[in-house]
């Protein structure tokens, strides 16, 4: 069975605190989720295995964990929530974790499937012209005793010379289509994919926005549960995708093991600036740093569900000009010929 995605997650962690929160054993609640008629034969396989590590004997972290199918930060959260008797509130810590990681990637799915589509759209069209549209007009110069010249004739012989070799384009185009794939199903091609768009400047800070808010989201977890802020970072540290973002979190313990205050480590180190690093400043000053990373990470979701809608909105009116300013060039460089001709006869 493979990982189970960020809603899977999220269901999870909710169905396990409402659970616990009730009075009943993990035992029982398994049972009855796997008694669910609305979970699927993978689910109530899962549950049962969970539920037959829980029945030997074993702590629900160290079940979770012998499925394969559970992150690592999922079962070291849980651990601790055992450890102190806060799995409740771990579990439901977790599922608005896990919610908020979804809500994060379809944000970024959008902002980069959106584009690709409109770009598609208007390459199909372009192509129409091309090899459909171009050739009638040909036609119709010829039976007017004329030829296609200048850009109009450009147009048909890039036309024609997708025709003679469509077969090399088909394999080019399929070959970027096995690279996108791969970028988006492997964990090396979605990292190669980030190094890539993180060379533009909307991508970067998008990449810098999510890294915080899976950050700040993480260590308030951390903190709730009563734990140090240098044990925090080694267990955020493994949901931070960011390499970059993972050495300022380095660079953060380093400080707080040479004495520094937690929000001038923060500051000082990059991970938090402006607006949010003074909030952080406030926090710890009031023993609030938990609420505060919460806050935080709230902030920066936000701010990536806005950079990503007021990119879209700036980009499909581009698109859209774009298209009909191709198409219209298209035609003009066909049709203005065309009608000297006609007035000529």
């Amino acid at each position: 069975m493979k990982m189970l995605g960020n809603t899977e997650l999220s269901y999870f962690c909710g169905q396990m605190s409402m659970i616990i929160r009730a009075g009943i054993s993990s035992i029982e609640g398994l049972y009855m989720m796997a008694d669910d008629p609305e979970a699927s034969e993978e689910e109530k396989q899962l549950y049962k295995d969970i539920k037959k590590k829980l029945d030997e004997g074993r702590y629900l972290h160290e079940a979770l964990e012998s499925t394969g199918v559970f992150p690592a930060y999922l079962v070291n959260m849980t651990r601790i929530g055992e450890e102190t008797g806060n799995l409740d509130n771990v579990m439901e810590a977790l599922r608005n974790h896990y919610t908020r990681e979804e809500d994060i990637r379809q944000s970024v799915k959008q902002a980069v499937t959106y584009p690709i589509v409109m770009a598609g759209m208007i390459l199909v069209v372009i192509l129409v012209l091309l090899l459909q549209v171009m050739p009638i007009f040909r036609q119709v110069f010829r039976q007017l005793g004329s030829e296609m010249t200048g850009f109009a004739g450009l147009l048909f012989d890039a036309g024609d010379v997708i025709r003679r070799y469509s077969v090399l384009f088909v394999i080019v185009f399929a070959l970027i289509l096995i690279g996108v794939i791969l970028c988006i199903r492997t964990e090396g091609g979605r990292k190669a994919g980030i190094v890539f768009l993180s060379r533009f400047r909307f991508f970067r800070e998008l990449r810098d926005d999510i890294s915080r808010s899976r950050f700040t989201g993480g260590l308030a977890l951390a903190l709730k549960s009563g734990f140090s802020p240098e044990f925090g970072m080694d267990m955020v540290s493994e949901i931070i995708e960011d390499k970059d973002y993972s050495l300022k979190v380095g660079e953060c313990k380093r400080m707080l093991t040479e004495g520094a205050s937690f929000d001038e480590a923060l500051k000082q180190s990059g991970i938090l600036s402006g607006l949010s690093a003074r909030m952080m400043t406030i926090g710890n000053r009031t023993g609030s740093a938990d609420t505060v990373m919460e806050q935080i990470s709230d902030m920066s979701r936000k701010k990536i569900d806005t950079s990503i809608s007021n990119a879209l909105g700036a980009i499909e009116p581009v698109l859209v000009v774009m298209l009909s300013l191709i198409i219209g060039a298209i035609l003009i460089s066909v049709l203005f010929p065309l009608l000297s001709i006609v007035y000529s006869i």
